[in-house]
């Protein structure tokens, strides 16, 4: 924690950010999903990689709070007619109650009455009955999203997460028993990893997540920027993923047609070695996004790789 840069500043009546986005639907449509960046409570985890934090509040938002940020993006948000899904992401767990406070469960259920789909965001530790009691006031359905970050064992322990694989595993049985649809989160390249160990077990994780019964699996390059990555950095144990390993991680995970696999393209360009090839580089990985299917490798004669 004492790595760490400045907090933004935020108000409790505003979510920090919402948007408008298009995603691969269970059916194989492309929808429009809100995506509401909820101002709330920092997380009591704090994992070793985890910038989210800057977003955050240090004490729990006043009762009414989190109803008026989603009326806030619901208004201003354009199209939002259009969209069928939402996501309610906070930053840290959704079914914490001093992040989110359960007496707005049904005044939230009230104002996202016309989403098909409500994607809330939780760690395995917070997966209970909280999560039945606001899947029970919903007219759309519950999808949880998890973070597994790795299925590396000693690597998973250093990220501070306090969290293993059987109580993931245990979330997931949790989840899938109870008809919610489960998301996972998946790091590329963590902490502690090369970029020939961090493909592995982005693949090996991948597969893990599977077989947990995840619907959808979400790859996230790691990114420096809290402070702590940055240390590592220093001392050799940390670089960010190359995009190549992304696209490798992202077209492994397709290629096994067991769900939907998607990459997180935000900030896409720190990854690149390569100016030249990156605009094509990232409009084939959307598009591996939105059909998921994986189409040939752009070649780039100015890229680094052609000459590895």
């Amino acid at each position: 924690m004492d790595r760490r840069p400045s907090r933004n500043k935020l108000d409790p009546q505003r979510p920090y950010a919402f948007l408008i986005e298009k995603e691969r639907a269970e059916s194989g449509d492309i929808e429009s999903v809100a995506t509401i960046f909820l101002t709330n409570r920092e997380c009591p985890w704090r994992c070793l990689m985890c910038d989210l934090w800057k977003n955050t509040l240090t004490a729990t938002v006043p009762p009414g709070s989190i109803p008026a940020q989603i009326d806030y993006a619901l208004n201003e948000l354009p199209d939002r007619e259009a969209a069928n899904q939402i996501k309610l992401y906070n930053s840290g767990s959704f079914f914490d109650p001093k992040a989110i406070p359960v007496g707005d469960y049904e005044a939230i259920a009230r104002r996202i009455a016309q989403f098909e789909r409500v994607v809330v965001e939780c760690h395995p530790q917070l997966v209970n009955d909280s999560c039945l009691r606001f899947r029970d006031l919903l007219r759309g359905k519950l999808e949880v999203a998890m973070g597994l970050e790795t299925v590396h064992p000693q690597v998973l322990d250093k990220l501070n997460k306090r969290m293993t694989l059987d109580l993931f595993s245990r979330a997931a049985e949790f989840v899938r028993n109870n008809q919610i649809a489960l998301r996972v989160f998946v790091l590329v390249k963590p902490p502690f990893l090369d970029e020939t160990e961090a493909l592995l077990w982005a693949m090996r994780s991948i597969e893990f997540t599977f077989d947990c019964g995840a619907t959808v699996v979400s790859l996230i390059p790691t990114r420096l920027g809290n402070g702590a990555l940055e240390k590592l950095e220093d001392q050799g144990q940390f670089a960010p993923p190359k995009l190549a390993t992304l696209e490798k991680a992202l077209a492994y995970g397709i290629n096994q047609q067991r769900g939907r696999v998607f990459a997180d393209l935000w900030d896409l360009q720190k990854f690149c070695d390569c100016p030249a090839c990156f605009c094509a580089r990232q409009d084939r990985l959307q598009y591996m996004n939105l059909h998921q299917i994986v189409p040939p490798e752009i070649r780039c004669s100015n890229c680094p790789r052609a000459s590895s």
